[in-house]
């Protein structure tokens, strides 16, 4: 797949920039949001900022992944780079929050080719016996990367202009493409295969109603609205014909067959629990960390750090040691450090230290971390080459699809269980029955907070803090999934050739 005259070094440099530039995108912006929403006004519509770059991201991702096997991997990786910029470039100079929320699709369009497909160079660029390194150097910033994001939104915000979360994607993108089009040289040779229409148009009919149904729910319509309804079924209906066009398609977008294979299948399975739960941890930590301890929106960025920490050392360790045993022995590592973490984030309280909870999050942090370069190796393993953008693109795919899922259905458990103890706990006070909290960024809010009454605050604060340790005991249910899920996976290991592994 490449030439001899591929100058590894600076390929790898090029793709971890892009890797960086475009998993931390979704978070960076996150963050800002209250701040481009001051500025731009349309609060109604804010939610189509994030939606738009998911569902593009999400559409585009197996789509790109065969594309990259039928015509090779670097002229669609530069496409997504070229795309994302020209989106970023495109959202900085916005003058409402609906021009925004389209530039967001184009960056979308642009990031569901660079994340897969960068993993799949690796593969293909790299022997067996150096993959479980590379990997595990992409994985640890993948995961940095999603803590990363919150911290420089809120220093890009407050202290430049929020047009600059956008604008800085410019100049590194911009070194990335230099470094993959002098570094990376490919060799031509690609087989010419039919592209599956039907398999691309179900997809991403199917993908678009779900995730619009998923961000929307709750917040634009109600989840019993004909709206959402309506999105629901047209998931349904088009991700059935999508199934039935792949099994008919000659050179489908997602051959059905590798889901025969059980480590392909039972990588794919984690990935998509992995994401499901790592998301919530992110979201939520920091929450706790405003909410309860009384921290500001950097602060709560900065505690993210131990988490960041541990995941890079759990991706770096997965990579090192995947060629020395099985994938299910290290899964298993994995599996106890996250279930150890999370029942012990889920133990937390309103007294519990910042220290406690920093060792917490290592903990966890570290079982995550050999997700991000464990399971892209997993899924391609003894995969022929054209096959790997596919599994990689599945793969991705389906940890994007968690991570949109979990944020739903537990960011709706947490807010009913916070809205449940807020009114048991008012229930015995005067007026306590019709109590309304209000605003609640108040108590994010240093100035604001320190106008609520103390026994007042002290209610809300503890309601905040059950809420979400509650919401983390209930992830121990996937979690448990993940467990069972790892029996699964068998004996496989990295295969290193005879003489490779007589040279090392």
């Amino acid at each position: 797949m490449i030439k001899s005259d591929t100058n590894l070094k600076p390929v790898v440099a090029g793709l971890l920039l892009a890797i960086l530039m475009s998993a931390m995108d979704n978070t960076i912006v996150a963050t800002a949001m209250p701040t481009i929403v001051s500025d731009l006004g349309g609060f109604d519509k804010y939610i189509w900022v994030t939606s738009a770059y998911m569902v593009a991201v999400m559409a585009g991702m197996p789509i790109f992944g065969k594309l990259s096997d039928m015509y090779g991997r670097k002229r669609f990786f530069m496409f997504g780079l070229i795309i994302f910029l020209v989106g970023s470039s495109l959202c900085g100079i916005s003058q409402t929050i609906v021009q925004l929320s389209i530039y967001r699709a184009i960056q979308g369009i642009g990031g569901g080719a660079l994340m897969p497909i960068a993993f799949t160079i690796v593969f293909d660029i790299f022997p067996p016996e150096n993959r479980g390194k590379m990997t595990g150097l992409l994985g640890a910033v993948f995961g940095a990367s999603s803590i990363l994001g919150p911290l420089l939104g809120a220093y890009i915000t407050d202290y430049i202009s929020w047009h600059w979360i956008f604008y800085v994607n410019v100049p590194i993108g911009i070194v990335s493409i230099f470094l993959i089009v002098k570094y990376y040289h490919e060799s031509l040779q690609h087989s010419k295969q039919k592209i599956d229409w039907w398999g691309a148009i179900t997809l991403v009919v199917s993908v678009v109603s779900l995730m619009f149904a998923l961000e929307l729910g709750g917040k634009e319509y109600d989840w019993q609205s004909v709206q959402i309804i309506g999105l629901f079924i047209s998931f349904f209906i088009f991700f059935i014909l999508f199934f039935f066009a792949e099994a008919k398609a000659e050179e489908p977008i997602l051959p059905l067959w590798l889901f025969k294979r059980r480590l392909f299948a039972t990588s794919q399975i984690l990935a998509f629990l992995y994401g499901a739960t790592f998301i919530i941890l992110t979201v939520f930590i920091p929450i706790f960390v405003q909410a309860v301890y009384g921290g500001t929106a950097k602060n709560s960025g900065l505690i993210l750090t131990p988490m960041m920490l541990g995941s890079v050392a759990g991706s770096s360790f997965a990579g090192i040691f995947m060629a020395k045993t099985t994938y299910r022995n290290l899964m298993v590592i994995s599996v106890i450090s996250y279930v150890v973490g999370m029942l012990l984030l889920g133990t937390m309280t309103v007294d519990t230290s910042r220290l406690m909870l920093t060792l917490f999050m290592i903990l966890v942090g570290f079982g995550v971390g050999f997700s991000f370069s464990l399971l892209p190796t997993a899924s391609i393993h003894n995969l022929e080459p054209q096959y790997r953008g596919t599994a990689n693109s599945t793969n991705s795919f389906l940890r994007s699809f968690g991570m949109t899922l979990g944020v739903t259905i537990f960011g709706t458990i947490q807010g009913n269980w916070f809205t449940d103890n807020l009114k048991e706990a008012f229930k015995g006070m005067q007026g306590g029955a019709n109590f309304k909290m209000g605003d609640p960024r108040q108590i994010f809010q240093a100035d604001e907070r320190s106008k609520i009454p103390s026994f007042v605050l002290d209610k809300i604060v503890q309601a905040m803090s059950d809420s979400i340790t509650h919401t983390f005991l209930l992830t121990l249910i996937p979690i448990a999934l993940i467990a069972i899920t790892i029996i699964f996976m068998g004996n496989a290991r990295v295969t290193i050739p005879e003489k490779a592994s007589k040279k090392g």
